[in-house]
């Protein structure tokens, strides 16, 4: 069949990409628009080997196997297969297993049955050339493709360079079309600037027995800046990088409920700018609080709001459209939830709970947070910073509409 078909190792493109890019083989230094990445490697591929495109295998790792965010994007997208290998941890590294023999076996089946006259290789690893060899031999003309070398050296297998029919090199041009470096520091989604409530607790001084049950030293410092910002964005991507960033780290609900007890130095906060603590199990009273207003069994759940319609609508954005940035994801729920709200005059009641999400709807939403791959894989709960991050993107755009809403009344 006079066809072209891609295979892509995504561990080796990104990777070299990234330390291209940003200095570091790590994928979470950069921005990867998928959309235009796919684009480019299919319009290439039908220009060098002037066959039409009849698909693009895309191999990659995933913890437990489970698609991650881009997994899910890239798997609806047109003439895209995606193949997942697992993502394991050893020895402090991560590392893909059986990515490399799906993509020999993908080769040979494909070679073996004749289904396309060209393949584009779009790797590194020398593992491959067996793979590589057998479909010349059932008259497939093969492609290797390499990303630029941050250092000018080779990223390839020589053996792979040596064997393979012809050879491309994907410059940093080509790259920066789809794929540009993060600023240090930053994450996905800008953050809202800190409330002053919620500054004023994530900069409070912890008492020296919280600090003790939280298993972490008294602070020395006597810095004013709050210890971390409102929406951080530290979490294990899936590529298995860290992306904390530097920091004191979120203090824990234990935390936050020692500030409210006796005698704490944050007693003099007002009440209600406690951060509560809830998830899917249920609301849990933590001490030095008040109890749930009783407004917010008024409140409906985003399941109420939605008809069958919407739903279908819903489950083609989240594929396609969000990335699953956990504070992305808390504005995409809370938009929807005031999108369909029928009577929005209870919008001004859920922003007077401020910071607590009413527990009906703050498990509702972890658990969508949860279709993301937004959990972590010990015990299936959805890291602390993300929760964070999650319920800070959901106030940020309960935020936006309120003011808005305030705005235009007082301009009329």
């Amino acid at each position: 069949m006079d066809r072209c078909i891609v295979l892509v190792d995504a561990g080796y493109l990104l990777g070299a990409a990234a330390s291209l890019l940003a200095g570091e083989p790590s994928r979470s230094r950069i921005h990867v628009d998928h959309t235009a990445l796919i684009q480019g490697l299919r319009e290439r591929a039908e220009s060098e080997t002037e066959r039409q495109l009849l698909r693009i295998y895309w191999f990659d790792g995933a913890p437990d196997r489970v698609p991650q965010p881009e997994h899910r994007r890239l798997r609806v997208m047109p003439r895209v297969t995606v193949r997942l290998g697992a993502l394991t941890r050893s020895d402090g590294r991560w590392a893909q297993k059986g990515v490399d023999a799906a993509m020999h076996a993908e080769l040979t089946e494909l070679a073996r049955n004749r289904a396309c006259s060209d393949v584009v290789l779009v790797t590194g690893d020398g593992d491959l050339l067996p793979g590589m060899m057998a479909a010349k031999e059932h008259g497939v003309a093969v492609h290797l493709w390499a990303v630029q070398a941050a250092d000018g050296d080779y990223n390839q297998s020589e053996d792979l360079v040596a064997e393979a029919d012809e050879r491309r090199v994907l410059d940093r041009t080509w790259i920066t079309k789809a794929v540009r470096a993060k600023e240090l520091g930053g994450i996905c989604a800008p953050p809202p600037a800190p409330r002053p409530e919620i500054a004023a607790i994530l900069s409070a001084p912890l008492p020296e027995s919280a600090l003790a049950a939280a298993g972490r030293p008294p602070a020395e410092d006597t810095d004013d800046t709050p210890a971390v910002q409102h929406a951080p964005a530290a979490r294990t991507g899936s590529d298995g990088e860290d992306r904390s960033g530097p920091g004191k780290g979120v203090p824990t609900p234990k935390d936050l409920a020692a500030l409210r007890a006796p005698g704490a130095q944050a007693a003099q906060h007002p009440t209600n700018a406690t951060l509560r603590w809830s998830s899917d199990k249920g609301w849990v009273e933590r001490p030095g609080g008040g109890a749930e207003p009783a407004e917010a069994a008024s409140l409906p759940t985003l399941a109420q709001l939605t008809t069958a319609e919407q739903r279908w609508a819903d489950r083609e954005e989240d594929i396609t459209t969000v990335g699953g940035d956990p504070y992305e994801v808390g504005q995409v729920f809370a938009r929807r939830w005031m999108e369909r709200l029928a009577d929005q005059a209870l919008l001004p009641k859920l922003a007077t709970m401020y910071p607590r999400v009413p527990h009906r709807i703050d498990g509702e939403l972890l658990r969508y947070a949860a279709r993301f791959g937004l959990l972590a894989h010990k015990d299936d709960q959805i890291d602390e910073h993300d929760r964070y991050a999650i319920r800070a993107g959901f106030w940020r755009e309960i935020d936006v509409r309120t003011s808005a809403e305030h705005a235009a009344a007082g301009d009329g």
